[in-house]
């Protein structure tokens, strides 16, 4: 197999990118002004082996990684169209910031709810939100090959600190590991850990892979996109070796080694490349799974799962998760209704064979936790049988609530776990538990934040 050089292109050189002959003048603009928004990068692999650009504005990678004008709604967009034409660079600024804002940054407590605490200390680029999972953001891994449109962590890629999540000190991970013995399981996350070569991420992963032991950490899962928006990092890529030993080497501490590939579109596994670079990985031992959100314009169809499910277990990938797209960013132009995607989920379902079903969907990463859509069902409800939207947990920020049925009240417009009231009574049976776990998070959250108020105070007095 030839090699390949990587090449990125974002809103300063995408005048360089070659298939830039094929957008109009609008829509050239609109991607210029839009990227000021969303984070936009592409690379010369997806434009040149992956987008149909005699059909670009149907095209599912085109759409996964342009921004367009119904990102936004109407006034937002018809606000930063007028800035952008007419006002101070100042008053553009601030009204991009806005936007941001508007967009809900940080869904679902990831800021405070899901923070890890370690000595009434936050370590910062840590969370901690189901007992057994604990995901980590290593500073050197927030990019990405590529930037998709819709991507729920958007905020890591716009240049704003506040809205960053990163971990610099590695021994914290470890420290932090050592005191939860809970805790099976590590995410390394981002952005994309994958964009790190080879010594970076072992530089990142050492000090826990030579102590091990004295953790309970038994997988490691790694969440990339690199299979699909840069699958040569695996194969001819001059790093491409010692990442795949690297593998090897942290299975042969006894681990299982996952590698969580996001995979929006069955395009996406039809390249040559794409199939050697599954191979390579899966011949060091390491699993691949599969997980993407069902997706409006990209993915909204039954037969693009079940063919995304079919080629996958042909490729030995193992299908996972299709998710709900979370509450934030340019979700409402994503967004498809909760009945609509566990409609297009149970059809696909139905056209692939057992081996294919191990994907569970749709779920949402809510608040409380991953509520999965189960289906209809019919209750009594005041003397009559009524439609009531069957849902349960997958994972729970209390276990004790996983994989318990409960059921909301049957509302086809509803896109999220908010939007749902309950079938029964007036709290859904995990609220008032929920409300105790956050203000206890809280508590320590604030004692955590008086304790550092406190040595900064300390620190002042002395010099």
């Amino acid at each position: 197999m030839s090699s390949y050089s990587y090449k990125s292109y974002n809103r300063n050189n995408i005048r360089e990118l070659p298939q830039v002959k094929y957008l109009s003048k609008e829509k050239y603009k609109e991607i210029e002004m839009l990227s000021l928004v969303f984070p936009f990068k592409i690379n010369n692999y997806l434009a040149d082996e992956l987008i149909n650009w005699e059909n670009y504005e149907t095209d599912p990678i085109f759409n996964l990684v342009f921004p367009n004008k119904n990102m936004l709604n109407n006034s937002l967009y018809d606000k930063l169209n007028y800035d952008f034409n007419n006002a101070s660079e100042q008053t553009l600024k601030n009204t991009i910031l806005d936007i941001w804002y508007k967009l809900n940054p940080h869904p679902a407590g990831q800021l405070d709810l899901n923070v890890a605490l370690l000595n009434k200390r936050q370590i910062h680029g840590l969370q901690h939100k189901y007992n057994e999972t604990v995901l980590a953001f290593p500073s050197a891994g927030q990019t990405c090959h590529a930037y998709c449109s819709f991507c729920f962590r958007w905020p890591q890629f716009i240049g704003v600190q506040d809205f960053k999540i990163n971990l610099r000190q590695s021994n914290s991970l470890l420290k932090y590991l050592q005191h939860h013995p809970e805790v099976t399981d590590l995410l390394i996350t981002g952005g994309d850990p994958m964009v790190m070569n080879s010594k970076s991420l072992e530089n990142y992963l050492s000090e826990l892979i030579e102590n091990i032991e004295t953790t309970n950490i038994q997988t490691i899962r790694i969440g990339t996109k690199s299979l699909s928006y840069f699958p040569y990092k695996y194969t001819t890529d001059k790093d491409a070796k010692a990442i795949l030993n690297y593998f090897e080497k942290i299975i042969s501490k006894g681990l299982n080694l996952s590698i969580m590939a996001h995979i929006n579109s069955p395009n996406e596994q039809k390249t040559p490349v794409f199939a050697e670079a599954v191979r390579l990985i899966r011949s060091t031992g390491a699993q691949i799974r599969s997980q993407a959100p069902i997706l409006k314009h990209i993915n909204d169809s039954a037969e693009d799962w079940a063919e995304m499910w079919r080629q996958q277990v042909n490729l030995n990938i193992i299908p996972y998760y299709m998710f709900i797209p979370r509450d934030t960013g340019a979700k409402e132009y994503f967004e498809i209704s909760l009945i609509e995607a566990w409609k297009i989920f149970s059809n696909a379902f139905r056209q692939v064979s057992g081996i294919c079903k191990t994907a569970r969907g749709p779920i949402m990463s809510a608040l409380p936790g991953k509520i999965q859509v189960l289906g209809v069902s019919q209750l009594e409800k005041d003397g009559e049988m009524k439609d009531a939207l069957a849902l349960r947990f997958i994972q729970g920020r209390n276990p004790e609530w996983n994989n318990i049925p409960f059921y909301a009240e049957l509302n086809e417009n509803a896109n999220w776990l908010t939007e749902l009231k309950p079938f029964y009574g007036d709290k859904f049976f995990y609220e008032d538990n929920l409300m105790q776990i956050i203000g206890k998070k809280k508590h320590l959250l604030k004692q955590a934040n008086e304790s550092i108020e406190e040595i900064s105070d300390h620190l002042e007095d002395t010099v």
